[in-house]
């Protein structure tokens, strides 16, 4: 490809790592490096593994060398994770899942696709392709699995770099969701004060679609509530103007009165469905539990939040909560409803992170913390950077959650430089 070469890498690894008799399932990774190095060159380069946001996001797919990779590929070899259940790895979804007898036992299968399971696997294929010792990036939630990686396998790492994922460490849920919550009511009120139009013709939607029955592509049916979703486009930097896009092609004129347009609907079913990633919606509140059960967190805590109803006079557009209607009204997912309660009832999860093992920490890392992250809060953020022994911060307020989309090669050049003073 145009500036890269590629190779796919498989692994067969067990399902639970502490299991003596575990089946196993396939995890896929692909090596980037750049075409600048001979052969010989990049067979002599140290390894960069990345892992992505989610949970249940595949591996990056690139097809040139560009941003963060660009910056990277200089110096390493990348291995791209396609962590277990999602991309080319031993897929779980309804289909696969469907398989398992019960929804008790597909929660159990699942309870095996956290982070430390994740950073098993890294281990792992790290022992299999004979390195010492790699340097890690997170994004996203892939900064929370680097968090797990410090704690429980540090001796593998010889850097890491995480942006806009330093997870707490502790507590429950509730308190990411109302810091969410939060910062979310302020990015609507700023996109409203970039884009004043959009104010009456977001609440317009809303209750056009109570009033009116209006179906995505895939024949579910758009409600207010759902529509709120396409708030994701607030976690961006550039992003925040295409959601003003979305919401122009809204309504069309038809012989009935005005309805949704085909385009607008189709754009909304890419954002709203959750077939290609169901892994986010079963297990997103789980990256957060450690021995308590998440009890659908970010419902019970939107009864603190009324703004936040479909019914509210002035609807708010929604970040990256799940909730329990997710498995009602995604068809995708309506397969999936037993094992989301079972597992969002699941009190006795396993610790994702070692404090001690983090306050003395020698690994240097270096953490891009976005002020008005919507996603991962930067109150919580710098408490969790605080913990971490020899964890420098870049805080600014330039970037959004997707930063590394917006200028990944200065991003990452800085927090390479950062592990190197």
């Amino acid at each position: 490809m145009r500036g890269l070469r590629s190779t796919a890498h498989r692994f067969r690894v067990p399902l639970d790592h502490a299991g003596r008799h575990s089946p196993t399932i396939e995890v896929f990774a692909r090596e980037y490096s750049s075409l600048e190095h001979s052969d010989d060159d990049v067979a002599a380069l140290p390894w960069l593994l990345f892992l992505q946001g989610g949970p249940g996001g595949r591996g990056v797919r690139a097809t040139q060398l560009s941003g963060w990779m660009k910056a990277a590929a200089r110096e390493f070899r990348i291995l791209m994770l396609d962590q277990r259940g999602t991309g080319l790895s031993t897929p779980a979804d309804a289909a696969t899942l469907g398989s398992l007898p019960s929804a008790e036992a597909q929660a159990e299968y699942l309870t095996h696709f956290r982070a430390d399971s994740i950073v098993a696997d890294a281990e792992l294929i790290r022992e299999r392709l004979g390195i010492g010792r790699w340097t890690v990036f997170g994004q996203s939630y892939g900064g929370f699995c680097t968090l797990t990686y410090l704690s429980l396998a540090p001796q593998g790492i010889e850097r890491a770099l995480i942006t806009g994922g330093l997870a707490p460490l502790s507590g429950r849920p509730d308190e990411v969701y109302r810091a969410t919550f939060a910062r979310v009511e302020e990015r609507n009120a700023e996109y409203f004060a970039l884009y004043p139009e959009d104010r009456e013709l977001v609440t317009r939607i809303a209750r056009h679609l109570d009033g009116v029955e209006e179906y995505l592509p895939g024949g579910d049916r758009l409600t207010a509530r759902r529509f709120q979703m396409v708030g994701s486009f607030l976690g961006g930097n550039t992003r925040i103007h295409g959601l003003h896009y979305l919401l122009e092609d809204a309504f069309i004129r038809t012989a009935h009165g005005p309805r949704l347009s085909a385009a607008f609907l189709e754009q909304v079913h890419a954002v709203v469905s959750r077939a290609s990633q169901p892994l986010y919606a079963l297990l997103h509140e789980s990256i957060y539990c450690q021995g308590f059960a998440s009890s659908w967190s970010a419902q019970r805590v939107l009864g603190e939040y009324p703004q936040f109803r479909e019914d509210a006079g002035q609807v708010l557009l929604t970040g990256e909560m799940v909730y329990p209607w997710y498995f009602e009204e995604d068809p995708a997912l309506r397969p999936l409803r037993a094992v989301a309660d079972i597992l969002a009832d699941k009190d006795d999860w396993g610790p994702l992170y070692d404090t001690d093992v983090l306050a003395t920490n020698i690994v240097p890392v270096a953490a891009a913390v976005y002020r008005h992250d919507i996603y991962v809060d930067r109150d919580l953020s710098l408490t969790t950077a605080a913990t971490v022994r020899n964890l420098e911060v870049w805080e600014t307020d330039e970037f959004h959650h997707d930063g590394i989309a917006d200028d990944g090669e200065a991003i990452f050049d800085r927090l390479l430089s950062m592990t190197r003073r």
